[in-house]
């Protein structure tokens, strides 16, 4: 990629915003030019925007530091943001946020977006890198509807990323009737909230995380969309810190052996690392074979977070043609942040950033 896009991140001060940085202050194509959050951190630099007014502490909650220069560069209010100048805007703001700001910044500005104000939309795809990417068409569609010279293109909830990644060459080789998942999901896809959560968690087992079983079933839909099947989700929230773990049930079309299976997840194409796309891995899905993994703690961060890891690959008596199988995917990488920009990348070698 010979240009460089000029960025803008809306919601930077928060968990995901901050994702955004991290993923982009070092992008060989992506510059982070402006930073926008909430009125009280606007007219703000960002290093400052970041300090607790009360006691100092710094509210950066990733392990990679923030650059000198993004600290440097000041932060404007979310609710007047005008992104005139910007190729491309990340959005990382809350549901109701996103609603009331995406569709004027989309007005003249591609928008990329974890929130999930827009992803019911008809004419918004909700893009998986090597799953759905072709539904990016629907850009056209939606410009021509809303009359917008940009878009608004979210990423699905982040436990919908690993299973329809996993669901996908399944699919293609062999047909999907049905599926029912668990998803025992890290504490960080809850956010921060103070002194309870941690309280809650320790030496327990969530059951229950309020309308994430139906994104999942209707996300997946979606995403899926050549592949209708019905989809059984319950989601829970687990003590680790980072990574869903899912134990998958699939109904097939047709019978597949476990062999035949393992071999679909690892020739399962990876079509971001041909096209060159810097936030690609180079293992689009990786299988284990030991019956003790895969493991959140050991491999959420393969492939720096955007491999999806398979194991425990079995027939199952149930189901008819069933196989089963657990997946851990990184949620706050592949399932958050570095997602989005690399939805971004995909587009804006597809032209979608220079129109």
């Amino acid at each position: 990629m010979s240009r460089r896009f000029r960025a803008g991140i809306v919601g930077a001060t928060g968990i995901a915003g901050q994702q955004f940085v991290v993923a982009l202050q070092r992008h060989p194509w992506f510059t982070i030019e402006r930073l926008a959050a909430s009125e009280r951190s606007a007219g703000k630099r960002f290093g400052q925007a970041l300090l607790d007014p009360k006691t100092g502490a710094r509210r950066w909650w990733c392990a990679e530091e923030p650059a000198a220069d993004v600290l440097a560069i000041p932060v404007e209010n979310g609710d007047t943001f005008d992104p005139e100048g910007l190729d491309v805007v990340f959005s990382a703001t809350e549901a109701d946020v996103a609603r009331a700001q995406e569709p004027r910044f989309a007005k003249t500005t591609p928008v990329l977006s974890t929130a999930s104000a827009f992803r019911d939309e008809p004419d918004v795809p909700l893009l998986v890198p090597n799953v759905n990417m072709d539904h990016a068409a629907l850009i056209h569609r939606q410009r021509e509807t809303r009359g917008w010279k940009g878009f608004v293109v979210p990423i699905p909830n982040c436990t919908v990323t690993g299973l329809v990644i996993t669901l996908k060459p399944l699919a293609d080789l062999f047909g999907l009737g049905s599926v029912i998942v668990t998803s025992m999901n890290g504490i960080s896809g809850a956010g921060r909230s103070p002194g309870v959560m941690g309280l809650d968690i320790v030496d327990n087992l969530i059951p229950f995380i309020p309308k994430e079983e139906e994104k999942v079933q209707t996300e997946c839909r979606k995403i899926l969309s050549e592949h209708p099947a019905e989809i059984s989700a319950t989601c829970t929230r687990v003590n680790v810190l980072e990574g869903h773990t899912e134990s998958v049930f699939a109904s097939l079309r047709r019978r597949a052996s476990v062999a035949d299976v393992k071999d679909a997840f690892a020739s399962a194409r990876n079509e971001v690392l041909k096209l060159g796309l810097p936030t690609a891995p180079a293992e689009w899905i990786k299988v284990h074979d030991d019956p003790f993994r895969p493991q959140p703690r050991l491999d959420r961060d393969n492939g720096e977070g955007m491999t999806t890891t398979v194991g425990r690959i079995r027939e199952d008596n149930v189901l008819p043609n069933g196989v089963k199988y657990m997946l851990v995917s990184h949620n706050t990488r592949m399932g958050a942040a570095a997602g989005a920009v690399l939805v971004a990348e995909y587009l804006a070698v597809k032209g979608y950033l220079d129109a």
